[in-house]
């Protein structure tokens, strides 16, 4: 991500970036493998864009090493 941009994103939106469904987003979440939430008000919570860019760019083969 450029520095100083980024976005929240919702759970719908992670779901169709990661490709994941919700029961292994939060599995990982537990297990400490997958980005965690971000409480944006009293009843939502969100992900961070460049959270999810960074992990999925981890598991990528020029991610490794």
């Amino acid at each position: 991500m450029t520095a100083g941009i980024d976005r929240f994103i919702r759970l719908d939106e992670v779901l169709h970036i990661t490709g994941l469904g919700r029961n292994t987003i939060y599995r990982r979440i537990r297990e400490g493998t997958f980005p965690r939430q971000v409480r944006i008000g009293p009843n939502s919570v969100a992900w961070r864009q460049s959270a999810i860019a960074k992990w999925m760019f981890d598991l990528s083969p020029e991610g490794e090493g």
